[in-house]
């Protein structure tokens, strides 16, 4: 077989959410036939994306009819200078936002970067709340960051991930008392002076509202895609729907919603408990043609992982890790969806 033969054969490999096979979508950059091997780069954008995997899974086994043996590697091509690149060794970056406090978007965005990194990637957690970081104590890091001789930061690592923080740069109950200018100045050192390296998805966990440091980061990183976190009730959903606007207005893809906090099982009588309503997230996603991301409990041990320093996701034959890594999942698809879609686009 040659190079024909085997786009030919890609043919039958479907693209489930774009609804087109990988060839005519162009998500086959590169085949190269060598005796009994064929060397495939895909356009392929979302490491540990079930979906991709799926898709990968799906080549060898067309191949193997024929044969032959897939060596696939994935690469996104983009038009964008590299030396214009802000973070060029950061395959995607998602900022995890929600309108309001309160509703655990820094839970959200802990967990997500665990359960990535559990499955494999290489990911970076990045604690944009200037005025309340507090994802160190989230995860138990401990270790501080390193200057280096250019100064450039070496970011500390716990459970796979790199981090950053405010909170390593300053006192434990020291507040940051800093004008927007100062903020937009910071939070470009933080992460372009970061040794981020090669990354998967770096995460970036926002403060909540509308403010200054979102305007920033939003002027400042290429964002794949943001998470917009809720909970089912009125008031959140109110303030998540301000949060959804602000990413329209900057044009920036959002991956979907999760709705934290959707029930509470009474660990006693077994019965569950709608404390915060009913469905309200799902609704919100639906009402604004976004996917619905997942339905996280209101779970005791989800605080406990919290305080304790140990992502719940990380937890085995758990319910409520089960939940938060199907979170996981649908989100590295969608991302997976957003670099198709722009290659197919082009």
């Amino acid at each position: 077989m040659d190079e024909a033969d085997v786009r030919d054969r890609l043919r039958s490999v479907e693209d489930p959410d774009l609804g087109d096979d990988i060839v005519s979508l162009g998500l086959v950059n590169a085949v190269e036939v060598d005796g009994d091997t064929a060397r495939i780069s895909l356009a392929l954008g979302a490491p540990y994306s079930p979906t991709e995997t799926d898709i990968g899974r799906r080549i060898r086994e067309v191949l193997a009819e024929d044969g032959l043996e897939a060596d696939l590697t994935a690469k996104v091509p983009t038009d964008r200078d590299p030396d214009e690149e802000v973070l060029p060794g950061v395959k995607n970056i998602i900022a995890v936002a929600s309108g309001k406090g309160g509703v655990g978007k820094s839970t959200v965005a802990v967990n997500l970067a665990a359960g990535l990194s559990k499955l494999g990637a290489r990911v970076g957690l990045f604690d944009a709340d200037i005025y309340g970081p507090n994802v160190p104590r989230m995860v138990a890091a401990e270790e501080a960051p390193q200057a280096t001789q250019d100064q450039t930061i070496v970011p500390p690592e716990k459970y796979g991930m790199k981090l950053m923080s405010m909170a390593f740069l300053v006192g434990d109950d020291d507040p940051v008392i800093w004008r927007g200018p100062m903020v937009h100045q910071l939070l470009t050192q933080l992460v372009e002076d970061v040794e981020w390296g090669s990354l998967d998805y770096l995460i970036l966990d926002l403060p909540p509202g509308t403010g200054d440091t979102q305007l920033s980061i939003l002027q400042t990183l290429p964002l794949t895609g943001a998470v917009i976190v809720t909970t089912p009730q009125n008031v959140a959903l109110d303030d998540a729907n301000k949060g959804l606007r602000m990413f329209g207005k900057h044009d920036t893809n959002v991956l979907g919603i999760v709705e934290n906090m959707s029930t509470f099982r009474c660990p006693d009588c077994g019965n569950r408990h709608d404390i915060f309503g009913a469905g309200g997230g799902r609704e919100f996603a639906a009402s604004n043609d976004l996917p619905f991301l997942g339905a996280l409990p209101l779970d005791p041990a989800v605080r406990e992982g919290g305080d304790g320093g140990k992502p719940i996701v990380l937890e085995d034959d758990d319910e409520t890790a089960d939940a938060f890594r199907v979170m996981t999942e649908n989100i590295a698809d969608m991302v997976g969806v957003v670099q198709r879609r722009t290659v197919s686009e082009r």
